[in-house]
């Protein structure tokens, strides 16, 4: 059975990967793709050979089976109502959305129309990330007592360094990404935040956080720091990292998202560039969405897991605000 995709917004870079990785599937045929802006659209169109929807309800009523959401991050709650209960599973990404009540918005018309609702999280495909969770679920670290984590990138300008659109910089762009992955490890919860941001700090007159540090403790005992930034130059190999230094009471266990040991470089690219190889975390997210639509089993990532994400996303620039810790229920 061939299953039928849209795509809504191309704003997020990320859709052209997701694109590309279910065109390279025979199984999936895609439908079409919608985008606010006319000229993506019809860019997106043309480069990937896939039929442009001039308005979203036209592509939300050609018998879709899915929807693949990367518009602007205040977006999400709008798009996502629209599509619940006429496309069956919906794939939003991250982060859920801008404000709590968004995010439970959204859960909540997914719920109510029988919609299965999708996070995009795809460092939980990155091999190295399920395989640290493999040796933690075996317990080879014994007790674990600290996580210390970056994630950083390069400033992704655009809509990204407009807050009504974007609701936060850096530090909602990247936290969410890590917290999702220490709440997948240990099933907990992250229970206080205190954090650090810094405003324009790397880049002048940009008027966004493009650096921040969290510190935090989980339920389960282990406190943690992450280290969330646009700190990358504009030509840098690769678009960013998500790392981990587990230390636990018989190792430390040291994890590299994303690195991979090929580079290339050619006069007509301008710069080195990173050249993915093996599996692709994109390819691994858009696989698991497809299997929850052939299988009818329920999303591997939940809204609950995007609301929770962003719960601590928000509580950092709280702490910000009052200059304490802030407690998480």
């Amino acid at each position: 059975m061939t299953i039928r995709i849209g795509m809504c917004s191309h704003a997020h870079p990320h859709a052209n990967s997701y694109l590309a990785c279910l065109q390279d599937r025979e199984d999936i045929q895609v439908v079409g793709v919608w985008d606010e802006d006319p000229a993506r659209l019809q860019k997106v169109a043309q480069n990937f050979s896939v039929e442009p929807f001039p308005a979203l309800n036209t592509l939300l009523d050609s018998q879709l089976d899915g929807l693949v959401i990367c518009s602007a991050n205040a977006h999400h709650r709008r798009q996502v109502e629209a599509a619940a209960g006429t496309v069956p599973h919906i794939l939003c990404e991250k982060p859920i959305a801008t404000t709590e009540q968004d995010a439970r918005a959204m859960i909540e018309i997914c719920q109510r129309t029988g919609t299965k609702l999708q996070i995009a999280f795809p460092v939980r495909f990155a091999p190295a990330v399920r395989q640290a969770r493999e040796m933690l679920q075996e317990e080879r670290l014994g007790q674990v007592y600290s996580a210390s984590c970056t994630n950083h990138g390069s400033m992704p300008g655009s809509w990204f360094v407009d807050p009504t659109q974007s609701g936060g910089g850096a530090v909602l762009d990247h936290t969410v990404h890590v917290i999702d992955l220490l709440r997948w490890f240990w099933h907990t919860e992250v229970t206080e935040v205190y954090a650090e941001i810094g405003q324009s700090l790397l880049h002048a007159g940009l008027g966004i956080d493009d650096t921040g540090l969290l510190s935090f403790q989980l339920a389960n005992g282990i406190y943690g720091t992450l280290d969330t930034s646009w700190s990358r130059p504009p030509g840098y190999y690769t678009w960013g990292n998500v790392t981990m230094e587990l230390v636990g009471a018989e190792g430390v266990l040291s994890v590299d998202a994303f690195r991979q040991h090929l580079t290339l470089t050619r006069s007509a690219l301008g710069r080195t560039r990173w050249q993915p190889w093996g599996t692709s975390p994109d390819q691994g997210l858009m696989d698991d969405f497809i299997d929850m639509m052939r299988t009818g089993r329920a999303p591997s990532i939940t809204g609950n897991d995007g609301l929770k994400a962003l719960q601590v996303a928000l509580a950092a620039y709280e702490s910000v605000r009052t200059g304490l810790p802030v407690p998480l229920s």
